[in-house]
This record gives C-alpha cells, structure tokens and sequence, in this order.
C-alpha cells in the first residue's frame, strides 16, 4: 500500500522514520493537507500507546437531535484519540481515529438523522481508522469530547454538530487549512532541521503535462520470467462501495474474487499477481494504479459489483477507458466509482481538474488498443461460464483504467441489487469458475500479442 505523502517526494527521505511517533503524526498531517483541514479537535490526555489504541473496539452509534443540533455518540471500550475536519462539495464531517475494530450492526447504522445523511466507517490508512458523514449543509463542530465510563458503562466519544452559513463555513476552512500547512512545515523542519523542504508544487502547463507522460521508462523485464498481473479489488474500508439488496458490501465481494483470481492465476506457474489490497483498506483511485506500475505489471484488472433501481437487471459487463462513454449507464457508473476518494473523505479541489490531458495522447493509444483486445478475449471466455450483461465491452472514463503504459479492463462481476447475482458472488464456486474463465482469457490475450510481435 502506498502511504499518502505531501507531493514533492518527501516520502522516501522519512521511511526509516515510519515505525515512529513522529512518523505517525506526519502521515496523519500529509493526509491532512492533502484533504485539507476544516475544524480540528483533539481529545486531551489521550493514550499514547498506539499498539493499545488499535485494539480498541467501537460497539455502538447513536445520533440523536437537540434543538438545532445532531449530537454523534459512539460507544468504544477505552479512551481514544481523535481529530476532526470538515469538507465542502460535498458538506462532510470527517473524524480520523487510531485503527480500531468497528463491531457495529451495518444494517442498523443511522441515516437520515438531523443534520446527518450518511456515514460510513472503516480503516483509512495503516494506524488509522475513519468515519465519515455526508450532512445535508455547512455545520460546524460545536463539541467534541470523550466522556468517561459510569457505572460500569463504557467510553463514549461524543460530537455535536450545529448548522452554520456557507461564508461562516468557508472561513473556518480557509482558516483551518493555513494552520495545517504550517504545523505541518513546522513538524517536517523538526524531523529534517538543516534542509527543510519546499513544499510548493510546480505547475505545469498543458503541454508540459502531456509531454511528461511520453516520457516513460521502458518497462523492465520480470525477473522470475512471469507475467505480473495487477489485481484492484474495488473500494474498501471507509469506502464500501454498493450495497446489496441483502446487505452485502461490495468492498467484501471485490476481496474475495480478487484473492479468488490470484489463486487461479498462480496456480498456473505462469504469472506472479499483485494485490491493490489484500484487506479492508481504503486506498485512493490514484494510489491503486501505482501499486500496479511500481509492480512494473504487465495486466492492471479492477473489480467491481454494481447496483442499479431495476433489480431484474443481472449479468457481468467489462470496461475499458474512453472519455466517450459508450451509453448512459456507463457513463453513470463511471462517475459514481470516480467519486470513491470523496466518499473515503478526501478533498479533491486541488487536484487536477482534466487529469485526461495528462493521460489520453499518443502515448496511450496502442495501450488503450491492447486493453480492448484484453477485454475482448475475457468476454469471450466468461460468457461460456457466467450471464453477460448485452453488449458486454461497454466504455467509460473510470480513473483506474488510465495507466498510459498498462493494458486496464474493470470487470464488473454482477448485481448486487439483484438476488441471483447477489447469490452467487458470495458462493466461493461460482467465484472460482469465474476466475478459470478469465484465467483462459488473459492466456488468449498474452498468446496473441506474442503473436503479434513474431508477425
């Protein structure tokens, strides 16, 4: 997993420092910055002893309404540390805790409540676990605290939530955002005090952009002689992805058919895989890509279940990148998975508006040509084992197809809003037929390209 750093490579030069309390406190302030702070508050005479903290087991979520205010208790089995931010475009409340275990019932996490939406929970980064909640406007967080066990109860974080105006909003924010940048200059100085580091970005111009991705060091051969296959399981931790007509989370789906494709490919003695995740983390759609290429893979494969309004709807479709989405619904779906790191609780209004200069030129052409190839072999071995959606290679801009040197297809397995598909994503049988159908796809693939190649 790639740990999310400031953006002028700081990350290699405090590697050793990983392991450390500082090194903690830094990647908490890089994820900060780079979803940048609303209101921050932390809980005084906290545990310092991370190892403990991630043993901590969060049993209970209540939302209650006072007045004008939504109050957020969770009941957790010791005293916790916390920090709170909040984000625009949407309006979210963000509060990142250590890792601890979430033992709630998802059925009956509360919706709709007061100034509430949603909220989602799960583990963000490596020592970190986050919640979030979607609110229906801008708010502040009036309170924050940790209440102390009574007779014989337990721990209770608590947060209280009060309506307040768009400008009054933004200025807390604009406030907030400046003092994260300096705490975190002020931390990075301490840890490398005789060469600090700039942390401005240079920006580049379109042209500059697009120049820069032809420039691609030439993929370096596997040592073992395998091929090396990238597998993403779609979302995970804070981020669940769809939810099924009987409550299955997508993210759980994904893991298991992800570690289903690594068995069968292994098994083979003909590819090395690489894992995005190998367990319920969040990781953001930039992040999953260069786990792939820093791989040097040869396949990028992202998985996915999908959930529509008609729960007749049922069959298996594959994706590959064009910006000129090849209907309505794909167009749909692939800006619902684009928005994951903003589900995950990121703020994206630094980030490149048109990513898509970057990576749809010249240099990726013959890489898109070779996606659909891939994607065209699949389809043809999966429909002898599973139920096809029509017109089964469909197109769209997802953001994890947009490798320019790494044939990508996103395999959307079924319908979790549809029982039958439902039932069989979770049978381990059914999972495994699929995976020896792909299996036979990606050996089609890579026979024609040596094919190619020799002619």
């Amino acid at each position: 997993m790639t740990l999310l750093a400031p953006k002028n490579g700081l990350k290699r030069r405090f590697l050793p420092w990983l392991t450390s309390g500082v090194a903690s406190t830094l990647v908490l302030f890089a994820v900060g910055l780079g979803a940048t702070f609303g209101s921050v508050s932390v809980a005084e005479g906290a545990s310092a002893q991370n190892q403990i903290q991630r043993e901590a087991e969060i049993s209970d979520v209540r939302i209650g309404q006072h007045g004008q205010r939504t109050r957020v208790v969770l009941d957790v089995d010791r005293e916790l540390k916390f920090e709170i931010f909040t984000l625009p475009d949407p309006y979210r409340v963000v509060v990142n805790l250590p890792e601890v275990l979430w033992k709630l019932d998802d059925a009956a996490v509360p919706e709709n409540k007061g100034l509430l939406s949603r909220m989602r929970y799960g583990l963000f980064a490596p020592g970190t676990s986050r919640m979030v909640l979607d609110v229906k406007g801008p708010v502040n967080v009036a309170n924050s605290f940790m209440l102390k066990p009574v007779n014989g109860g337990r721990w209770r974080f608590v947060m209280d939530l009060a309506p307040t105006s768009e400008t009054e909003f933004l200025e807390a924010l604009a406030q907030q955002r400046a003092k994260a940048r300096q705490s975190l200059d002020e931390l990075v100085a301490k840890v490398t005090p005789d060469s600090p580091p700039v942390l401005a970005t240079p920006t580049l111009s379109k042209d500059q952009r697009a120049t820069s991705v032809a420039v691609i060091a030439p993929r370096r051969p596997s040592v073992s002689g395998k091929r090396i296959i990238a597998i993403d399981a779609g979302h995970g931790g804070v981020d669940p992805g769809t939810i099924g007509v009987g409550k299955t989370y997508e993210k759980n789906v994904t893991l298991a058919m992800a570690r289903d494709l690594r068995t069968a490919l292994e098994a083979t003695g003909r590819y090395k895989v690489v894992l995005t995740r190998d367990r319920d983390i969040f990781l953001r759609l930039r992040d999953r890509v260069q786990v792939a290429r820093d791989a040097n893979a040869d396949l990028f494969i992202s998985i996915h279940a999908d959930s529509v309004p008609n729960r007749k709807t049922r069959g298996l479709s594959i994706y590959t990148l064009s910006e000129r989405a090849s209907d309505k619904e794909a167009a749909k779906l692939a800006a619902k998975e684009n928005k994951s790191d903003l589900i995950a609780g990121i703020d994206l209004s630094s980030e490149s508006k048109d990513v898509t200069n970057i990576l749809l030129d010249l240099a990726q052409r013959e890489t898109m040509n070779q996606s659909a190839r891939l994607a065209q072999e699949l389809v043809g071995e999966l429909r002898r084992q599973v139920m096809l959606l029509p017109n089964s290679h469909r197109f769209a801009g997802f953001a994890v197809l947009k490798a320019p040197d790494m044939p990508s297809v996103l395999v959307e397995a079924g319908f979790l809003s549809n029982r039958q598909d439902e039932r069989n994503l979770l049978n381990s049988g059914y999972r495994q037929s699929m995976a020896g159908a792909m299996v036979k796809g990606i050996d089609q693939h890579f026979i024609g390209t040596e094919e190619a190649r020799i002619h």
